[in-house]
């Protein structure tokens, strides 16, 4: 490193040391300045290089010289790297939350003591009770320790997570290379040492392997350290013996248990009555019967007790998604490497997996995302979505010999007729159009969805449905024919006559949808100034295609607070356009539209997007209809038990609304042809505080691939496996079960069982609830 590059900072001024709070704003004020490179003359002051946290992730290299005061590097920051010219005092390291510390010599007392992520590196030997209460978040990378000679006593006391190296070279303790009494209370991580102990606490660690694993991983991170401390050259042959190197790691929760201990009976009769003499202190004073009392109870006498409810809850994203996908199944395929998996199980959910998933839903899934509760970035389900173009279809089954026709190709009407067929059913669609598709085809701007991908989703649902006639116009007579000639009949031709406005000038207006659907065709002449009546998607869509078509200045109006959002809304404020509300307007005339106030506003164009009605002059009398849309129950059946009707014409929605109404709609139908009564999921959506969010990573903003958004969905409602519930339980109490089928349960021993609530105080996804135990009859 050029030494021009460093910034020079000395704890000294005229002759006199620096207060080390004085030394730390000036290392504070040069890194806010832009400096990331600072030689620091120290003389004895504390905590230096800490809390370097506002340097927009830039790394700062920090180098020391002169004697160093405690807490070096205490709290510090993953983009710290500090360096030392010499020897440091107690607690380097401490509360280390990501910083690299390498130490050119020794290091007192305390070293890494209660640090939770970050790298110290030691080139000589610590004090005591080094790399004591460390911890790992799951989050993220372990903490780690390396010491090129020994450690001091009660090293690794209360150690609940990381990894320490003691290399034992040229040991200030040749024989003990672990100090007196190491790894006391050890909970959790692994100590991999070179050299001989005098005993470590065996109830608390225990001596493993080293597997392939870890060797490579210790192999390759020992050439880090000694490149760090400039000393390669004791790679080979001095520390590279594997046959040299031992590895501590702590004992599980099952394990402690295991072991024999000594009970209070016991210690009193063999160490403190043959110590005190019998009764102890007092014993010849009083008598009493000091047998344990059994405070803890257990079986049927416990208060509450542990409940696994795997999957009987719906996961937020999937309870919020209209067509039903389960999400977090999908990124649990993922996690588990089985990503064409996860890409083929859209299509038992909808036949428009890339078209819509990828680019055309607002991803309702992704707003009600646990993650967002506590203000973390959402899973990115449009990754899914958009690598769904490669699913591969299902095997379908053979025909059962039912028939449903389907009026309208549109999204509903398609997603009917997917899921009828994958039902083994044959279904039989008709539409007016010149293609199917409906209003994705229709009237979709091309700036939302890449035409190719709608054209090969297209190309696959040709495939699973064959019968698709198109150009076909239906009466009355033609539906009562259809009624005779298939067993189910479903209507879903959508919302295609727009609103009228009855106000004068109202046949000055542009409908929305005739619009777009001229946009797709072609250019279309519009003014510089456009008013668009109805701030709704649609509305937004309208914008974005008149700025594309040359108009300069768009306002959009609406009688109450725009419903527009998502994707549609930004992209309309992207462009320029302009929300106003609550206005009403009276009237539209040449020079513009006038409101009730009677301002106006001028307008060159003026469309409107205030909704759209069904056409319903083809359907029987019998079909009942309520303001202008079909009425249908809870499963799509219509006022006539052998038609269902779905997507817009029975409500204006969204099109991820029609594509679940129509997969819920096949559901019944295939339900009443095994001669079922239809029924829904009656599954409730798992409360999100059930959720534990501290096992996930707040800071992701934007993820890099499948496997990043799978290891950070919170499989709300749904076992990840982990098995902490198990670990974690102080009875040993819950265990897992393999099952026949290939799946698994976790149990609990009710013997064992204490009803303490720690698996469902731990469980990352929810899973465990503590239900009240009714009291035993005696």
């Amino acid at each position: 490193m050029d030494e021009a590059m460093y910034y020079s900072i000395s704890g000294r001024e005229n002759g006199i040391r620096v207060e080390s709070r004085i030394l730390e704003e000036r290392i504070q004020e040069a890194v806010s300045q832009g400096r990331r490179y600072l030689q620091i003359e120290a003389y004895g002051q504390h905590g230096i290089g800490g809390r370097l946290w506002r340097t927009g992730g830039e790394k700062v290299h920090l180098r020391i010289s002169g004697p160093v005061g405690q807490r070096l590097g205490s709290m510090g920051s993953e983009h710290t790297l500090i360096e030392v010219l010499g020897p440091v005092s107690d607690d380097v390291g401490w509360l280390n939350a990501g910083a690299t510390i390498v130490v050119h010599g020794n290091a007192g007392n305390g070293a890494g003591n209660a640090m939770a992520q970050g790298k110290i590196y030691i080139g000589g030997n610590i004090g005591a009770r080094g790399m004591t209460m460390t911890k790992h978040n799951p989050r993220f990378d372990p903490p780690e320790l390396w010491v090129l000679g020994s450690v001091g006593d009660y090293f690794g006391e209360f150690m609940a997570g990381g990894l320490a190296v003691i290399c034992g070279h040229e040991a200030q303790n040749p024989k003990n290379v672990l100090g007196y009494r190491p790894l006391v209370g050890m909970v959790g991580g692994k100590v991999f040492f070179r050299g001989p102990h005098e005993g470590y606490s065996a109830s608390d660690a225990k001596a493993v392997p080293i597997s392939d694993a870890d060797w490579q991983w210790l192999s390759e991170n020992l050439r880090i350290f000694l490149q760090h401390l400039g000393k390669v050259e004791l790679l080979y042959p001095v520390l590279s013996k594997r046959e040299e190197w031992q590895c501590l790691a702590a004992r599980s929760p099952q394990e402690r248990l295991t072991r024999p201990r000594r009970g209070m009976k016991a210690f009193r009769i063999e160490v403190w009555e043959k110590t005190l003499g019998q009764g102890g202190l007092v014993g010849d004073l009083i008598r009493v019967d000091r047998e344990p009392l059994p405070l803890i109870t257990r079986g049927e006498w416990r208060r509450f007790v542990p409940v696994w409810e795997n999957g009987r809850h719906l996961a937020p994203c999937q309870g919020a998604c209209p067509t039903g996908i389960p999400v977090q199944e999908r990124w649990r395929l993922v996690r588990e490497g089985r990503t064409d998996e996860a890409v083929d199980l859209a299509l038992a959910y909808t036949p428009f997996p890339a078209t819509v998933c990828g680019y055309l839903c607002p991803h309702l899934c992704m707003q009600n995302c646990t993650r967002q509760s506590a203000f973390m970035t959402p899973v990115d389900i449009g990754r899914l979505g958009r690598a769904s173009l490669e699913a591969r279809l299902p095997e379908l089954p053979p025909l059962s010999g039912k028939r449903i026709a389907v009026i309208g190709a549109g999204p509903a009407g398609l997603s009917v007729a997917w899921q009828l067929r994958l039902q083994g059913h044959e279904a039989v669609v008709y539409d007016t159009a010149e293609k199917a598709g409906g209003k994705i085809e229709a009237v979709i701007p091309g700036h939302r969805l890449p035409e190719e991908v709608f054209k090969e989703e297209r190309q696959r649902i040709r495939e699973v449905i064959p019968h698709i006639h198109l150009r076909q116009r239906l009466g009355k007579e033609e539906f009562e024919r259809l009624l005779a000639d298939f067993d189910f009949l479903v209507v879903a031709v959508g919302a295609q006559r727009p609103r009228v406005l009855k106000i004068p000038g109202g046949e000055r207006l542009i409908p929305a949808l005739d619009f777009l659907a001229r946009t797709k065709k072609g250019k279309v002449q519009v003014g510089r100034k456009v008013v668009i009546i109805g701030a709704g998607n649609v509305g937004c869509d309208v914008a974005v295609e008149a700025a594309r078509m040359g108009a300069e200045d768009i306002l959009l109006l609406d009688v109450q607070q725009p419903a527009s959002f998502g994707k549609e809304r930004q992209e309309a404020e992207r462009v320029g356009a302009r929300f106003r509300w609550p206005v009403q307007v009276r009237e539209v005339t040449e020079q513009g539209v006038i409101l009730e106030g009677g301002e106006l506003l001028p307008a060159d164009t003026v469309f409107v997007a205030v909704g759209d009605v069904p056409e319903t002059g083809f359907l029987p009398d019998d079909i009942a209809l309520e303001n202008g849309f079909i009425r249908v129950d809870e499963y799509y059946r219509t006022s006539n038990p052998q038609v269902f009707a779905v997507g817009d014409v029975v409500k204006p929605g969204l099109i991820t609304d029609a594509i679940g109404a129509g997969r819920k709609a096949a559901q019944a139908i295939s339900d009443l042809l095994a001669g079922r009564k239809p029924a829904t999921d009656p599954r409730r959506m798992i409360p999100k505080e059930r959720i534990r969010l501290e096992y996930y990573d707040p800071r992701i903003v934007h993820y890099e691939d499948l496997d990043q958004c799978g290891a950070q969905c919170a499989s709300c409602g749904q076992c990840r496996d982990c098995g902490i519930c198990a670990a974690l339980c102080p009875e040993a109490a819950i265990s897992k079960v393999e099952k026949d089928n290939g799946g698994y349960e976790y149990v609990v021993d009710g013997e064992r069982c204490i009803g303490c609530g720690f698996c469902a105080g731990a469980c990352p996804c929810g899973i465990w609830t503590m239900v009240e135990n009714p009291p035993p009859e005696v």
